[in-house]
Order: structure tokens, then sequence, then C-alpha cells
């Protein structure tokens, strides 16, 4: 496992900026993973960029395929960047000894900015709304040779992320779960995972929330969105990413603000208006998958990692697979589910 060198840093630098000497990184906070981030400032102007260090280098064991050659970051940045979505700026790339140098894009992710912004919610998320309509659309055709293309939320994916609520979710908080009903969750999880791997596939960014989207602004105005944290790009449903960012676990929204970016969506998409109810079905019940998922992930996090700061958002996340499946109320095995979660959960 490498530990970061602060000399090797300190010559990328020096890629970028052969006057850069005194380097003053400072770590940053990060999300779920190992990697660290740090911000590094030099000279008297305030120069600034972003480093990421990785454990775990060389590049075959980032990538998990000692076929691949460059981090599936730098891949997947290098694909967007070309179909002309915002990601960050490469600076220096010191990827054989786990460092990567990028664009500082500051510390306005979605989710910060409206911490003091409140008043721009409606206009970032139609922003962010028709940023992933466009994107769908640029990315419909990929390199054969795509990281992307090699994986892709088919039903062993799907049940795996469900089986993780069953773990997490309910067996390691010891929530009693009888032999008959776990069956019987089983039997709905194969078939909820076999209907979303059914659906047509395109790019899904994978984590298209609130914590991943940084807000660029000038004048102190929102400008556009950049999209960071898309190294697990994958083929899957178009309503995946969709459900990232309106069903996010970190913001709230009441339900005719999810209808009215739904709406848009469906306008930039180009889908007629018979289409848009099933577009609707499909985002409720990738909702029901990604929500119960997200709940275990939260919980094996503070387990595994000893980072509880994620558990606050376990019992909000679960309510909000619950919703979806009150809205899938027709379809059997939604009340199956939910009549289970109800006597399992004590709802």
């Amino acid at each position: 496992m490498l530990e970061p060198s602060w000399t090797y840093l300190a010559e990328l630098a020096r890629r970028i900026d052969p006057a850069a000497r005194e380097l003053n990184p400072r770590p940053m906070k990060g999300g779920a993973s190992t990697r660290r981030f740090f911000r590094v400032t030099w000279g008297n102007e305030g120069a600034s960029a972003v480093a990421m260090f990785v454990p775990g280098a060389p590049t075959h064991e980032i990538h998990k395929d000692p076929r691949q050659a460059r981090w599936p970051f730098l891949e997947v940045r290098d694909l967007l960047a070309d179909r002309g979505i915002r990601v960050p700026k490469i600076f220096a790339d010191g990827t054989d000894r786990g460092w990567l140098v990028v664009e500082d894009l500051g510390d306005d992710t979605v989710a910060n900015f409206l911490i003091r912004r409140p008043e721009k919610k409606r206009d970032i998320y139609r922003m962010a709304v028709r940023d992933l309509a466009r994107a769908q659309k640029q990315l419909s055709t990929l390199p054969d040779s795509s990281i992307i293309k090699s994986r892709a939320f088919d039903h062993d994916l799907l049940r795996w992320e469900i089986d993780h609520f069953l773990e997490w979710g309910i067996l390691a908080r010891g929530i009693p779960l009888s032999a008959d009903d776990r069956a019987l969750f089983e039997r709905v999880a194969d078939r909820l995972a076999d209907k979303i791997a059914s659906w047509p596939r395109g790019f899904v960014h994978r984590d298209y929330q609130s914590r991943n989207l940084m807000v660029v602004s000038r004048d102190g105005e929102p400008i556009e969105l950049a999209w960071i944290d898309f190294q697990d790009a994958l083929l899957g449903p178009r309503v995946y990413d969709l459900v990232a960012l309106l069903s996010d676990s970190y913001q709230e929204f009441d339900v005719g603000f999810i209808e009215e970016r739904l709406l848009e969506y469906a306008e930039q998409s180009g889908l007629a208006p018979g289409e848009r109810g099933q577009l609707r079905r499909e985002f409720d019940f990738v909702t029901v998958q990604r929500k119960l998922k997200d709940a275990g992930r939260f919980i094996f996090i503070d387990r595994s990692h000893a980072n509880p700061s994620f558990l606050g958002f376990v019992e909000p996340t679960i309510q909000k697979a619950r919703a979806a499946i009150e809205r899938l109320s027709d379809d059997p095995d939604m009340r199956t589910l939910g009549a289970l979660l109800d006597r399992v959960l004590g709802w």
C-alpha cells in the first residue's frame, strides 16, 4: 500500500508551475472511499490545485483489471470532456505513484452551495437535469474499447446492491428476520433486479447527486455544473442518474418539485407524452432499488470503516424507498415488499 510522497507531489506541482516551491497541502473532506484529497497552494498569487491520492497503486490494483493502462477516472474524464461535459482539467498525471493533480473547482458542491443560496435550488436542479439529458444523448454511442462498455447494471449487480440492504440494513443491525421472510425478500429482490436489468441501457454516471456536482460561478452567480466522481460510470437504465439526483439521500424535495424535474427531463430527452408515465414508474422502481442499497451502504461504511457520518441518513433514505413502494402499490411485488418492511422494521 502506497503512502503519500510529498516530495513527489512537489515535483508534480513544478510540472504545472516551474516556480512552485513551498506547497501548502491541506486535507480536504472526502467521501466514503479510501481516496484522499488535498488542496495545494503555492506562490504569492495563491495558485491552487486539488491533489488526489489513491492508496493501492500500481494502476492495475486500482483498476482491478491488469489489461487497463490508465485509471478509470482519467479514461472516463477524457471521454466526458470530448463529448462537451464539464469536468475538472488535468494538471499533472502522477498515477504511477498514486497521485493525480486536477483543477481546483472550489468547495461549492451543489449541496454546499444550496446551504448558502437555497433560493437557487430550482435553477440548479433544472441545470442538472438539462445537463444529464444532454449528456445521455452525447454518450449514446461509446468507443468499443471504453471501460464503460465493460460493466453494467445487470441482474447480478442490481441483486448484490439490494442484498447489501438485507445484509447491513437488517441483519447487521440485529433485526429479527424469519427464514420465510428472508426467502420472501430474496424472491422479490430477484424479480426487481430482473425488471430493471431488462430495460435498455445507456451511460450512467452512477452517483449523480448533490455532493458530486460542483457549482461553477461567475460574480457569485452559478453558470454551470462540473461533474466529479464519475470513475465508476457504467451502462444502465436511463433513470438511474435521475434517481441519484432527485431521490438524493442528502436533499429533500416535495413531490411537485420532482414531477417538474421529470417533466423537464422528458422534454429535454424528446420523450412523447405517452412515454412520461412509464418514465415515472421506472423512476420509482429504481428508487426502491437504489435507496435500499444506499441505506445498507451507510451502515456498512460505519461498521467497516469506522465512519458514522452517514448514519443520520439511514432512516430518511429508507423512507424514500418506502414512499416509492407506496406509489407502486398496484404492483404485487411492491405490495409484498412494503408489507414485509412494515413488519420487519416496525413501521
